[in-house]
């Protein structure tokens, strides 16, 4: 079998970035993201806390009742639509409790805490399409401070059973560094995402790169529009079976005259990135549309860091090329 490829090379310990690139074949990079998330689980000795809007691996079942058998504490929180997935129930059956939203509206976070002090998150859900099918990306944080913040959104909705609207704006570290990175970190839809990401992108002096697997947000769009009218290049990557829903942004954006292009890959190009000048890297659960900002649970974090936003562009380059506009 071909080797495993490694996660992209981190110039930190605390930060390491898996993506999933299911057309590379042999590559495998969809397993090692998986391999390092059950590791990082067979690690555990005190917790893991796991939201996610959709769980049907069979390998995360079973190092949650591995972990669950050598006494660790596991909770789990997913979506009311899923919650009658069959591993979830292996789970339930061994006391482990499932808890869901209840609602309309999305429980669409997808992140892992461990023993408080590391958070596993980016746009991969917890099912073998999101690993070995769909271009994601998958993030491990060391960091006590996320950890900290990524803890009160879960006791929110395990403990608390507050989704959605009902959530609180009450990040304790709303802005941390991470071995000199620099992170922003908001939950939506209580932290105003869309009003920062807008005032994000209105800073770009050189270059802002897009991957959406959905992007319906009308001023997100706009500013993105009034950069490129300053001279600053636009591209960008959306989700083909996306790109003519209600709403969305993409016909806008290519005759205003921006390179944007549709992913031709087999699976879903789920990405939720932006890329910033070389040095910004935006990414999480958050697609840009109004219901991620004012309807479901969900995460987005903003990072400062030139090589993180090299890997990512990097990725962004690979389903660029592969793309095309019609």
């Amino acid at each position: 079998a071909p080797p495993v490829p490694a996660p992209v090379p981190a110039e930190t310990h605390a930060i390491e970035v898996y993506f999933t690139r299911p057309d590379e074949p042999g590559l495998r990079a969809g397993e090692r993201a998986l391999a390092a998330l059950v590791a990082g689980m067979d690690a555990a000795a005190l917790s893991i806390d796991v939201a996610c809007y959709h769980i049907n691996l069979e390998e995360v079942a079973a190092a949650l009742l591995r972990a669950r058998e050598r006494g660790v504490i596991v909770r789990v929180v997913t979506d009311d639509a899923q919650a009658g997935e069959s591993v979830l129930g292996s789970l339930a059956r061994a006391g482990i409790e499932v808890r869901d939203d209840g609602s309309p509206a999305l429980m669409h976070h997808k992140f892992v805490i461990i023993d408080g002090s590391e958070v596993w998150t980016g746009s991969m859900n917890l099912t073998s399409g999101s690993v070995f099918h769909d271009d994601n990306n998958l993030l491990r944080i060391r960091s006590d401070e996320l950890a900290a913040d990524f803890s009160r959104e879960f006791e929110e909705m395990y403990d608390d059973g507050l989704f959605g609207a009902l959530s609180n704006a009450d990040t304790p570290y709303p802005r941390a560094s991470v071995d000199g990175v620099d992170v922003e970190v908001y939950f939506s839809p209580d932290d105003g995402v869309a009003r920062r990401l807008e005032r994000l992108v209105g800073e770009a002096e050189e270059s802002i790169d897009v991957m959406a697997f959905a992007f319906t947000a009308d001023g997100l769009a706009e500013a993105m529009l009034d950069r490129r009218q300053a001279g600053v290049r636009l591209r960008g990557v959306v989700e083909r079976d996306q790109a003519d829903s209600a709403g969305a942004e993409f016909l806008h954006l290519l005759g205003a005259g921006v390179d944007i292009r549709l992913d031709n890959s087999y699976g879903n190009m789920h990405h939720k990135v932006i890329v910033i000048d070389g040095d910004t890297v935006v990414t999480g659960s958050y697609n840009f549309t109004r219901s991620a900002e004012t309807a479901n649970d969900e995460a987005l974090l903003i990072f400062r860091s030139p090589w993180l936003a090299a890997a990512f562009g990097e990725e962004f380059d690979r389903r660029f090329t592969g793309a095309s506009p019609e």
